[in-house]
């Protein structure tokens, strides 16, 4: 009987969440935190075949989320971007939508993440609020058993310190994780495993910010709205220009932009922290990362920037490795675990040395 074990990440622009565990292995997968809602259940067989989506009734209506929810129709529901993001009905569709797309009918334990801003006050809420079933629509349903909510940049350095075979030395260092999300721009200092919240917080200012601010320029610049988000931060991430009216446009132009945003959220974090130089471990994860990079090297010039492989799947899979160690930790002899064989045979259950 094994037991099984699983992390999701509902970002402000991104849905992460754990798929499989073979060892060190951690597969991981994705799609936008966007979904298109109907009062009656949507066809989702439409021209040039099906989507890869699901619709998830919650409360009477019907939230499509997946990879292909761009095709779900023109238009889409505007992305919850506040304060109560956890609250709404439009959360609750994106960890449907993950539990259906990891194939688990039961979790045994689910670890999911809040920015640093909001663990201290929803942490508790949120643990609540997602254990329990959830429908997933034609009659099918997910159990979870149990929920570990922790600070998101603290899968982060979990990820870090796992795949660099740094664990035993990162839990007795003071560092630094940086998590550059959609919306927010997290960072968490610890002092081996211990948070030190002082110097710890969110600031709302992260990728979404950037492509806003680039959007806008481009209306002013062209005589009209200009509302492509994804195709800016298409255009950022690869270096490819953008086709507006036809032409290649120079996106290169609004790097100044980019870094005064970039700096805004560094100078934030900066007066918080104290003595920057005993920090042994600075880690770089997030979607934005990239983006960031450069100003907060500005500001560490003396110091290592780390980053880790696949930034977007960074505080995921370290939830994951979390999760593994709570449960050998904490659940062997409880009523979910009653044997160390149900945790050590099961895939999700190679904690790192």
């Amino acid at each position: 009987m094994s037991f099984i074990i699983r992390a999701i990440d509902v970002g402000y622009g991104n849905t992460k969440y754990v798929t499989n565990v073979d060892g060190d292995k951690i597969d991981c997968g994705h799609f936008p935190s966007q979904t298109f809602y109907s009062a009656s259940e949507p066809v989702q067989n439409g021209l040039g075949g099906a989507r890869k989506t699901i619709a998830v009734p919650i409360n009477g209506n019907y939230y499509e989320v997946g990879p292909d929810v761009e095709l779900a129709a023109h238009w889409l529901r505007s992305r919850q971007r506040h304060d109560g993001y956890t609250e709404t009905e439009e959360y609750r569709a994106f960890m449907a939508g993950a539990l259906h797309f990891m194939k688990a009918e039961v979790v045994d334990l689910l670890v999911l993440g809040l920015p640093v801003a909001h663990y201290m006050t929803k942490r508790q809420q949120l643990a609540k609020s997602m254990t329990g079933t959830f429908e997933l629509g034609k009659k099918r349903q997910v159990e979870v058993k149990k929920v570990v909510v922790v600070a998101q940049p603290q899968g982060a350095l979990m990820h870090y310190a796992s795949s660099t075979g740094r664990l035993a030395e990162v839990m007795q260092a003071k560092s630094l994780i940086i998590d550059v999300g959609s919306r927010t721009f997290d960072w968490l200092v610890t002092r081996g495993t211990q948070v030190v919240p002082r110097m710890s917080h969110s600031v709302n200012r992260g990728v979404s910010d950037v492509l806003r601010a680039i959007a806008d320029a481009i209306s002013a610049e062209i005589g009209e709205e200009y509302n492509d988000l994804e195709g800016i931060d298409l255009a950022l991430r690869t270096g490819k220009s953008p086709k507006i009216f036809q032409k290649p446009y120079d996106i290169k132009k609004f790097d100044k932009t980019v870094q005064i945003i970039a700096d805004q959220a560094v100078n934030y974090m900066c007066e918080r922290l104290e003595n920057s130089y005993a920090f042994e471990h600075i880690v770089l994860v997030g979607g934005g990362a990239f983006l960031f990079r450069k100003a907060i090297k500005r500001r560490f010039s003396k110091l290592t920037i780390q980053e880790v492989k696949d930034p977007l799947y960074a505080n995921v899979r370290g939830f994951q490795i979390f999760g593994e160690k709570y449960a050998q930790e904490r659940l062997v002899g409880t009523e979910q675990a009653k044997t160390t064989a149900a945790l050590e045979n099961t895939e999700a259950a190679a904690v790192p040395k």
